[in-house]
């Protein structure tokens, strides 16, 4: 991964404040980038977008003071590929490749580290923001723009878009040894976790990423990763063996940090099998290059286009399915209410777990108005992918609606970038609308950039 500089970076804002002034007044301001990790269908303006294009890189690394700084648009894949040879990564890195750093930092995102890290906009030090206006600000937790840099997490470009962000790196070790733990029951896996968490260490060794999948009720594992000089043979996920199935058929595993970081990548968690891609002989004729959470996502976005496996379902006489696709967040001690409520409303297995908290600063953790989140509490990020056949009124999502109520009542969150079908007044409650609007009051005087609400529940 070849270092930007800062000349090159100079002249890509410049570029994109140039784009800025080239939509015309009263058109939306939208990012003309081809790809997204998004799971809600996007309004398609036809207008000229915002040029991004050489906003896709790392500017520089400070390997002595342990930060980096980072364009918008680069992804975590050329992110951890310019840190990792200095021994050195993001605190949270998610799951999959092309996630963006300005993604995650606006969009949030979430990993094993995220119980002792918290969220990737935890980690941010300062970042330079181009808002509706078409200015380029700089945003810190204090100053001018704090109220910026505050609200910016989980505003999916409704406030502006990062240009450049200067983060926090941590040291790592070229390897990473887990322990998968097995559960009965949701309880005690909740109880243990807590424990891990709160402790930071299970049975006398340190943990440095946690997260766990529930296979059926009865059925669970917490991941327990270690950082380690340890030396052996390293597993590798990425041929014909797949990760996720190695947690039901082993109790400890060695991998290099890179393989760690990408554990998940390669069969998009499990969802790779809807593509055929964890059958043996597909799996030898797949190319492994190709076998990557983005290679899927477009899949999947050309289905929606042409409406393949509706049609199908429809010639077979199936019931219409509806995609639900989300990641939710409940208090540790709600958790097994809601995978109860789950598994006889909805069904789908296996589900990712993964604990998070707000991160534990010099002065104690931060709170973020657009995602408020309870200081030194446990939440788990339950997620879910797929589809559920649901007849006629899949159109309307009844089962993501349903989601969405049980969590209202167990007091929890959902991510956004899937569909949401909140009223405007519980979404503000949730996501701090007041706020919100202050803000973007400030920075879009006009209204060039899409307001929350609209873009994820009206989909404009």
């Amino acid at each position: 991964m070849q270092v930007t500089g800062w000349p090159a970076h100079e002249a890509a804002v410049q570029r994109l404040v140039r784009s800025h002034a080239g939509i015309p007044t009263g058109s939306s301001v939208r990012l003309a980038k081809q790809t997204s990790n998004l799971f809600r269908p996007r309004a398609e303006t036809g207008a000229p977008g915002l040029d991004v294009s050489g906003l896709t890189g790392v500017i520089e690394i400070g390997a002595d003071g342990r930060t980096a700084q980072v364009q918008g648009m680069c992804t975590y894949e050329d992110l951890v590929a310019a840190t990792l040879p200095h021994g050195l990564i993001p605190l949270v890195v998610p799951q999959l490749r092309t996630i963006t750093l300005g993604g995650a930092v606006t969009g949030l995102g979430i990993e094993s580290t995220s119980f002792r890290n918290g969220l990737p906009h935890e980690s941010v030090l300062e970042m330079d923001v181009l808002t509706g206006s078409g200015e380029v600000v700089t945003a810190r937790p204090d100053g001018e723009h704090a109220d910026l840099f505050a609200a910016f997490p989980n505003s999916y470009g409704s406030l502006g878009y990062a240009t450049r962000l200067q983060i926090e790196l941590e040291p790592v070790p070229a390897r990473v040894a887990l322990r998968h733990l097995r559960f009965g029951d949701v309880d005690a896996l909740a109880e243990a976790l807590e424990r891990i968490v709160t402790e930071r260490e299970h049975e006398g060794v340190r943990v440095d990423g946690l997260d766990g999948v529930a296979f059926a009720p009865d059925e669970l594992y917490l991941t327990l990763a270690t950082w380690t000089h340890e030396t052996g043979s390293t597993s590798d996920y990425t041929g014909q063996r797949i990760y996720y199935r190695s947690l039901r058929e082993r109790s400890t595993d060695l991998l290099t940090m890179h393989d760690y970081l990408w554990r998940w990548d390669t069969d998009w968690f499990w969802c790779s099998r809807a593509f055929g891609a964890q059958h043996p002989l597909v799996r030898r004729l797949w190319p492994r290059r190709r076998r990557r959470s983005d290679v899927y996502h477009r899949l999947v976005a050309w289905d929606r286009r042409l409406g393949l496996v509706d049609r199908l379902d429809r010639w077979a006489g199936r019931p219409q399915r509806e995609r639900v696709i989300q990641d939710v967040e409940v208090t540790v001690d709600r958790l097994a209410d809601f995978l109860r409520w789950f598994d006889a409303e909805v069904g789908m297995r296996p589900v990712w777990l993964c604990p998070l908290r707000l991160r534990e600063g010099p002065d104690g953790p931060r709170t973020w108005p657009s995602y408020p989140l309870q200081p030194r509490t446990t939440y788990v990020n339950v997620g879910f992918w797929g589809t559920v056949p649901v007849g006629d009124d899949a159109p309307q999502g009844p089962t993501n609606r349903a989601v969405e109520a049980e969590l209202g009542r167990l007091g929890g969150h959902k991510s956004l970038y899937s569909e949401a079908y909140y009223s405007r007044d519980e979404f503000d409650r949730l996501y701090g609308g007041d706020d919100l609007a202050r803000v973007k009051a400030r920075y879009d005087p006009d209204d060039r950039l899409v307001a929350l609400y609209d873009k994820v529940v009206h989909r404009r």
